[in-house]
């Protein structure tokens, strides 16, 4: 699914328009009728229900929503602000003198100048129209002051768009504190870029898109350099195998990983590997991983580091289609110069992962080293560790579109919404998952089945996409069995050939 700009989604409406021949006010009885229908399978009509209604589209929105309410026996209270009288929206005005000409027993407010804020409690149900994604300053006063009373009081507040005082894109100039903490964002046609960053997560509640029928064709051309993975995307990208297959065309995999105490970060990596379908793995790792390796994971095979404890000097002896680097390898100063020494002499597209990206921390000018559309896996702490110190998501990923560029490498930005960053500046958000992952040794796995992808003849772009999805749904498969307390990533990589298996959907042979 593509993921747009507030500018790109004004263009595709105006295309939607001009195409169908309507105007805005269908869209908006769109909005309203999509918005009152989901707050009525939600909460009864019973609920004390208070509509905030500010002077631009948004504002109209909430009205639109506010009289498909009265229709569904609904009783709130409209606050529609129009300071000074004359600076509303044509539909705002439009819909302000449908609530006076037929409804007019409504509790309908008009705010032209001083504004006497009702009593807002918990037990209330708050509508959010203030300003949707068409702001362009962060709040202040009276407005300001609103939202801030309305995160008080503590109410459940469904925000119609985006949450006022939030910014569709980026974010850094905006206060939480001055933005509505919604409980349920309605999202109209698309979900917005900032809904993926973990800071405001508190911010949009849970989030639904109402789709309100914008043109196919508008969407289907307008370009862009956001989107969210859907299951669809990944099974048109999964290549089905075919009968007389043998391992031989499934590529060659290595996993360099592990040291003393560490050589489970190594084991998860091969079995993340082996389930998701590479012809041959192979496990890089110093001799004390030998014996734990062979019989934890018998069906990968071994390549010993004259080393006993630590990685001292990475010597592969086959021509490996795929290699991984950096589960459980530690950051010593040994491991740290066999390190440099393997990125210096590669000149293949590798995965980095965790002691690997800690090594390159500790040694910054090792990034020109690293081949070009090589895929760099940090979570939060591994990236501020090579890229500095960063307080947001969304600073993170500014941050991975610069890097990218420059050192041309892809990186994949680990999280609830794991991100692949791109050279061109595409950014691919990803869609499953569970926080049931957020357990010791996921990212190991993750790294494997990265790794066997590249192995089986995917572009590293596509690999790492197809592999953070089907990473997400067998995590979710295995919450499903252990729940979000008890997964661990043995169940993760257990579960990874039913994720593929799940999403292709390929019937079953028979064996007559």
């Amino acid at each position: 699914m593509k993921l747009f700009t507030t500018d790109d989604i004004h263009t595709i409406e105006q295309q939607t328009l001009s195409r169908e021949a309507i105007t805005t006010a269908t869209l908006v009885e769109r909005v309203g009728e999509g918005a009152a229908s989901e707050i009525a399978t939600r909460w009864r009509p019973s609920k004390r229900t208070i509509v905030f209604a500010g002077p631009g589209n948004n504002g109209a929105d909430a009205l639109a929503t506010a009289i498909q309410l009265i229709d569904r026996g609904f009783n709130p209270s409209v606050y529609l602000f129009n300071i000074g009288g004359a600076n509303i929206k044509p539909d705002c005005r439009r819909l302000r003198d449908r609530f006076r000409l037929d409804y007019p027993a409504a509790d309908f407010h008009e705010i032209t100048s001083t504004f006497n804020t009702p009593e807002i409690s918990s037990t209330d149900l708050v509508i959010d129209g203030l300003f949707g994604s068409g702001l362009r300053e962060p709040l202040s006063g009276g407005f300001m002051a609103l939202v801030r009373y309305i995160n008080e009081s503590g109410a459940t507040v469904v925000s119609i768009d985006i949450p006022s005082g939030m910014f569709s894109e980026w974010n850094y100039r905006s206060q939480a504190r001055n933005t509505i903490h919604a409980t349920l964002t309605l999202a109209v046609q698309f979900p917005r870029i900032s809904f993926f960053f973990a800071e405001n997560a508190p911010l949009i509640g849970q989030w639904k898109v109402l789709d309100i029928g914008l043109s196919h064709e508008a969407i289907e051309a307008h370009k862009s350099n956001f989107h969210l993975i859907e299951e669809t995307e990944i099974k048109t990208l999964l290549k089905p195998r075919q009968p007389f297959c043998s391992k031989a065309d499934f590529g060659s995999a290595c996993l360099v990983a592990g040291r003393f105490g560490m050589a489970g970060a190594a084991i998860l990596a091969c079995s993340g590997a082996l389930r998701s379908g590479a012809g041959k793995v192979t496990l890089f790792a110093p001799q004390c991983a030998y014996q734990i390796a062979q019989t934890s994971v018998p069906e990968a095979m071994f390549e010993s580091d004259d080393h006993k404890l630590m990685l001292s000097d990475i010597r592969l002896d086959h021509p490996y289609t795929g290699i991984g680097i950096g589960p459980g390898i530690g950051t010593s100063e040994t491991t740290v110069n066999a390190v440099e020494a393997f990125l210096k002499k590669s000149t293949k597209p590798l995965v980095i992962d965790a002691d690997a990206l800690n090594c390159i921390a500790a040694r910054p000018q090792l990034l020109n080293h690293i081949p070009m559309l090589s895929v760099l896996t940090p979570h939060t702490g591994e990236f501020d560790r090579l890229f500095g110190e960063h307080t947001s998501a969304e600073a993170r990923l500014i941050k991975a579109l610069e890097v990218s560029r420059h050192y041309n490498l892809l990186i994949l930005l680990k999280g609830h919404h794991t991100a692949l960053v791109r050279p061109d500046g595409k950014v691919y958000f990803n869609s499953s998952g569970s926080p049931a992952m957020a357990t010791p040794g996921a990212g190991d796995v993750l790294t494997g089945v990265l790794t066997s992808f590249i192995a089986q003849g995917y572009k590293p772009e596509v690999s790492a996409i197809i592999a953070a999805y089907i990473h997400g749904v067998a995590g979710q498969m295995a919450a499903s069995v252990n729940g979000d307390y008890g997964v661990t990533a043995g169940d993760i990589a257990a579960h990874i050939g039913r994720a593929i298996m799940l999403i292709m959907q390929q019937p079953r042979q028979s064996f007559v």
